[in-house]
């Protein structure tokens, strides 16, 4: 393996590096998909050319799914002591007209509502303190070789593998040569670029400011609203587009994110007067960090060219509304990581490495169009409709109907494989990131938490690989001897009653990234059909009519 970064010479020639999976950008995406593979015992060099975490505050909502991704790496203790706020402080947001101080404002985006249906609950802390949980495990895995400050050039691949040229600032250089290459660099990918991947653009023209501050006073005005870690302000005359707090840390550290004019610039701008227009009141601060973006979404038209693969910004980019943005970076790495893994270990059909696009891209596509620019759509038309001065009895009815709703965002989003060409239940659906959070279990929906027959939690006992979970032990057999047979590693649970009663199935299969694979009675399907399906050997068939069956149950516990 590659020597650890404190070794290497940043201003020498590296030799051919060899390993399994070459990963180019070690944000937190690329090197989630390092520790991830390394679970499975694959080898991967992370190619990164920062060699600290940049400190800028974004990516800090992580959900419950994705913290089940930091407990299964054995780090969600780690993660949440390295959290910037208060033990006991709530992650609870609020949605205020006109300015933060007005009169009008209610909860929104209680991630908290879920938790049933997870193993875990969420998180919120910056980026760069994830970042740097996960680089200090990746330096005690041994799988995984990091070269830090340096920078990936090129990239290209034949039938052998895929090759990537790296240089360091020192003006050092090597190659790194791998069977696969994923791009984890960001919307400006590199690797995207090569592998001649092209985009689908929606440019919203539109400028934001990015501004880091400090104030006590600002801490003093939130303290009308405690608990609130971040704040979205609607403002007439903005079209639909945010005003956005988010709380940094405990103590008096906030990020800022608003439109402003497309010419603008660090010097041109007032910020005392965007701020007190937002807040609605002037208060001092310190700037820590001023900078600006683009608001645009983009979907790369493919996921994988060949032995190239890309994923979080590289594969998908859209404004920070929602919290979406670094999740779905950590849904991609875990679905690659298996299927890439099950590559290695001979026991992945040739369909399997593909259904990783046919998965995760209609997800993000459903992503921004069902939740991101839809809430910008939604608030663009409640502004135009409603104006308390206009109007107050019409604009106070809908503005309690909005917060009403509000639960129904958090309800609704939840990502699902229905219809994936490696889940054996319905055919004639989409993945998709909208649907209902049910403790039922459902061909290509996350499993919800369950308990074995002795009491205890099963999440270690999934252990990363294909999963039977039974009620009665006999129901496993038949999918025991075909995994067996096709050589796919398969572990059997025997759950309590209560988690059987709550599956509303006799058998589940669950897939090594907690999604359900198949969910029904072992005797109307063919085992070996339904294993090969959820490993990519096959087409979904009509055989599978009993499966579709018991997905058809109209009686669950949906919400």
């Amino acid at each position: 393996m590659v020597p650890t970064p404190a070794s290497i010479q940043a201003d020498v020639a590296l030799p051919r590096i060899e390993t399994q999976v070459a990963i180019v950008g070690g944000g937190p995406v690329g090197v989630a998909l390092s520790i991830a593979l390394a679970q499975y015992g694959i080898t991967s060099v992370v190619i990164e050319r920062h060699r600290t975490p940049q400190q800028v505050p974004k990516g800090q909502n992580l959900t419950q799914r994705t913290m089940e991704h930091f407990r299964r790496w054995k780090i969600e203790d780690a993660l949440r002591r390295a959290r910037t706020l208060r033990a006991d402080q709530k992650v609870v947001g609020i949605t205020a007209y006109g300015s933060l101080t007005g009169e009008h404002h209610y909860s929104w985006f209680e991630r908290g509502l879920v938790d049933p249906y997870y193993w875990t609950r969420n998180e919120r802390l910056p980026q760069y303190a994830t970042e740097s949980v996960l680089r200090t495990h990746l330096h005690e895995t041994p799988e995984v070789a990091a070269l830090f400050d340096w920078t990936a050039t090129d990239v290209s691949q034949d039938a052998d593998g895929a090759t990537v040229v790296i240089e360091s600032r020192e003006g050092g250089s090597g190659t790194v040569h791998a069977q696969y290459v994923v791009g984890c660099d960001g919307s400006r990918s590199m690797v995207r670029a090569a592998a001649g991947i092209t985009q689908t653009l929606s440019d919203e023209e539109r400028r934001m400011i990015l501004l880091v501050l400090r104030s006590p006073g600002f801490e003093k005005i939130m303290r009308r609203h405690p608990d609130t870690t971040f704040v979205n302000i609607l403002r007439p005359g903005l079209d639909g587009y945010w005003q956005f707090f988010g709380r940094v840390d405990a103590r008096d550290s906030w990020f800022f994110h608003a439109p402003v004019a497309r010419d603008a610039t660090a010097e041109s701008i007032d910020l005392h007067e965007i701020l007190a227009q937002a807040v609605g009141e002037d208060f001092e601060f310190t700037v820590d960090h001023l900078g600006f973006w683009d608001l645009r979404f983009a979907l790369a038209d493919s996921y994988r060219t060949g032995r190239l693969f890309i994923a979080g910004d590289a594969a998908h980019s859209h404004p920070p509304y929602g919290g979406y943005g670094v999740n779905t970076g950590f849904e991609d790495a875990t679905n690659l990581a298996w299927k890439l893994a099950a590559t290695f270990h001979g026991w992945a059909g040739e369909g399997l490495l593909d259904s990783y696009d046919a998965e995760r891209r209609p997800v993000f596509a459903s992503t921004r169009d069902g939740f991101i620019e839809k809430s910008i759509l939604d608030d663009r038309a409640f502004l135009a409709a409603y104006a308390p001065e206009r109007d107050e009895e019409a604009f106070a009815r809908a503005w309690d109907l909005r917060a009403l709703g509000t639960p129904d965002e958090i309800r609704r989003f939840e990502p699902n494989y229905e219809g994936s060409p490696v889940v054996a239940g319905p055919i004639d659906a989409v993945p998709s990131a909208i649907g209902g959070h049910e403790h039922r279990a459902r061909a290509g929906h996350h499993l919800a938490p369950v308990r074995s027959r002795d009491g205890s939690d099963t999440f270690a006992a999934l252990d990363g690989q294909f999963c039977m979970l039974v009620a009665n032990e006999l129901d496993a057999v038949g999918f025991a001897d075909a995994a067996a047979h096709l050589g796919i590693p398969l572990s059997v649970i025997v759950i309590d009653d209560e988690s059987a009663q709550r599956l509303q199935s006799p058998a589940v299969l669950v897939r090594p990234d907690e999604f359900v694979a198949w969910a029904g009675d072992p005797s109307t399907v063919d085992p070996a059909e339904v294993m090969a399906i959820a490993v990519g050997s096959r087409i979904p068939a009509q055989a599978l009519a009993g499966a579709a069956t018991t997905e058809g149950k109209e009686n669950s516990d949906d919400e």
